[in-house]
């Protein structure tokens, strides 16, 4: 190995480390419409038997009103609205402007007819509907055991 090579190895390195260091890091549990953000879909890991979990997930970053209209998964027969806009439909206004949220403790997607137990650490995919930016394919996560 000459001395040129291995300097053009050490510089080109270095301008790739640099390169890392100024980008954004990639945020795995992000996903993007043309009009807004939906960050960290996820739910607890279920026991054996049970039929329903919750999912939450944040919407942010909304430069057009939107609406979830539906969310298909392989490991729910199908969802609904829990919480308190619950439903036999999928139907959550994303307002333009304003971060907005799934979550247990107010309205959340409810996934019926889970045909397995989710377990903790495990991911599966997870299609969201919306009424103007149509389908998106996102990542449900399984984070941690319910505690009762």
């Amino acid at each position: 190995m000459t001395l040129d090579s291995t300097r053009r190895r050490v510089i080109r390195s270095s301008i790739a480390l640099g390169a890392s260091l100024l980008l954004p890091r990639a945020r795995a549990c992000e996903f993007f419409t043309t009009s807004l953000r939906i960050t960290h879909p996820w739910t607890r890991a279920t026991a054996e038997g049970e039929q329903f979990a919750v999912v939450n997930m944040k919407f942010d970053e909304v430069t057009r009103a939107d609406r979830l209209i539906g969310a298909e998964t392989p490991v729910a027969e199908r969802a609904e609205m829990g919480g308190t806009a619950a439903g036999p439909t999928v139907d959550f206004p994303v307002p333009e402007g304003q971060e907005s949220s799934l979550s247990e403790s107010s309205t959340f997607l409810r996934l019926v007819g889970l045909r397995f137990p989710l377990i903790a650490g495990r991911e599966f995919p997870l299609k969201l509907v919306f009424e103007q930016s149509g389908a998106v394919a996102t990542t449900l996560t399984v984070d941690y055991v319910r505690f009762k």
